[in-house]
């Protein structure tokens, strides 16, 4: 996590730098250590790394990472590498260990990495449903999306249970000192869009283990799911704009852009009402064409409602038909996160103070950095 880290302003350059153009790996144990993977739900074809106290996912498998001027070259004994431009070393830094639940399995032989992955330096992430009635059908399938690649590759199961979610949470936080976790889902063909499922699954974890836990889905139909959430021990919630003009939305999602950005808007209201201000949160993907104002402006929406907006650069994910669709500049990322960060800072929601989820993570973005900036 990022708490408690201000940067200089040559670091916050640098942070958004990699997150646009990503890193090439000098050393072959890098591709393959298990803490990196192509497709699938989540941040894919990422690598978390640490640089200057901060846990930042960056592209290392992306066509633009292995164009990179960034390289990290092979860790020395203590695990730290330098990261070089071009032939200039810049940094130092460090990757994410690999966890030690990684070594384990389910008694019926599933691998515990197959039911939960690491995510940053801290966090268990799962997509408890890893199918979606959006993917199904690359009509309506976001464009973007690589939920069907990790289980096409046979590195996941389909639906996770509560039992073995449970198992691999305890694990989790037993061996690797994980501090929260991230529930996400593919949207099933029911009214409440995933929220039962979830709430199943955050029933068992808590009975396991005390640990923190963000739900991830679409807003259901009812808005009364969101005190049931609550009520079966999830701590945040997070449901993802990720687009934002109405055009944008219907033709690089064109199936969840049949619930409009108003009906996010009206489920934000009812959420924040059960879960308290800054407790919800909602993706955007800048570089999908919502110009910088239009992102701020919703932002600010957004924040007087109570709901965190994580804004997170697009990383072109291989496979899928937006794989060469270009990942934004640092410019253009830092003409949103540089404003961003101080309209979140004055309104009060903080990374930092929320209680589990990406947003309180943080490193798929240097948002949280640029909050931390004095004004």
């Amino acid at each position: 996590m990022n708490a408690s880290v201000n940067l200089p302003e040559s670091s916050l350059q640098l942070l958004t730098e990699l997150q646009s153009s990503g890193l090439r790996l000098a050393s072959p144990e890098g591709e393959s250590d298990g803490l990196s993977r192509r497709g699938g739900a989540g941040p894919s074809d990422h690598k978390a790394v640490v640089i200057d106290g901060v846990t930042l996912m960056v592209p290392v498998h992306t066509h633009g990472a292995h164009q990179s001027v960034f390289v990290a070259n092979e860790p020395d004994a203590s695990g730290v590498s330098v990261l070089t431009r071009g032939s200039i070393p810049i940094a130092q830094i460090a990757f994410a260990k690999k966890p030690r639940f990684y070594k384990l399995q389910t008694l019926d032989g599933v691998p515990y990495s197959h039911i939960a992955t690491l995510h940053g330096t801290d966090v268990l992430a799962t997509t408890v449903l890893q199918t979606c009635i959006r993917y199904e059908s690359r009509k309506k399938a976001c464009k973007f999306c690589a939920i069907g690649q990790s289980l096409a590759a046979g590195r996941t199961v389909a639906h996770k249970t509560p039992e073995q979610l449970a198992e691999v949470a305890r694990a989790a936080v037993l061996l690797d000192g994980v501090k929260h976790m991230v529930l996400t889902t593919g949207t099933p063909p029911t009214p409440d869009r995933g929220a039962a499922i979830l709430c199943d699954s955050a029933r068992a974890i808590k009975r396991a283990v005390n640990l923190p836990i963000q739900a991830q889905c679409e807003p259901p139909d009812d808005d009364a799911w969101f005190a049931r959430m609550r009520e079966a021990g999830i701590d945040t919630l997070g449901m993802h704009l990720e687009v934002l003009g109405e055009a944008e939305r219907a033709r690089i999602m064109p199936g969840k852009a049949t619930v409009p950005v108003s009906r996010y808007m009206s489920a934000f209201e009812a959420a924040v009402k059960v879960f308290g201000r800054g407790q919800v949160s909602t993706y955007i993907l800048a570089g999908l064409g919502d110009p910088p104002q239009r992102v701020l402006d919703v932002a600010h929406q957004l924040l007087a409602i109570g709901v965190y907006p994580f804004v997170v650069p697009f990383v072109p994910i291989s496979g899928t038909p937006l794989e060469d669709h270009a990942p934004p500049t640092p410019e253009f990322m830092r003409s949103i996160l540089a404003p961003l960060g101080a309209m979140v800072r004055e309104a009060g929601l903080r990374a930092a103070d929320i209680k589990a989820g990406c947003g309180k993570c943080g490193a798929c973005s240097a948002l949280s950095s640029f909050e931390k900036v004095a004004a």
